[in-house]
């Protein structure tokens, strides 16, 4: 089992969470539309959403789905 995370590091994969749900919903996507659009499950999106999941590949993919930059979701 991994170790526990730091609070901060929750704290700021729950903020990048954030950032990619208000930017699918700015465009009016779903999760699924999202999934689709970036070649990812949508128990993906709902995890990395709810940050719960933070993989570099995945956000690459989710920015260039969101038409963003992947610094405008980390920063």
């Amino acid at each position: 089992m991994p170790a526990e995370q730091p609070q901060w590091i929750l704290d700021a994969r729950r903020a990048v969470g954030d950032r990619i749900r208000v930017r699918r919903l700015h465009l009016n996507m779903t999760q699924e539309t999202l999934a689709h659009e970036s070649e990812l499950d949508r128990s993906t999106i709902q995890r990395m959403e709810a940050g719960h999941e933070m993989k570099l590949s995945h956000l690459l993919h989710i920015a260039h789905a969101l038409r963003v930059h992947i610094s405008e979701l980390l920063r």
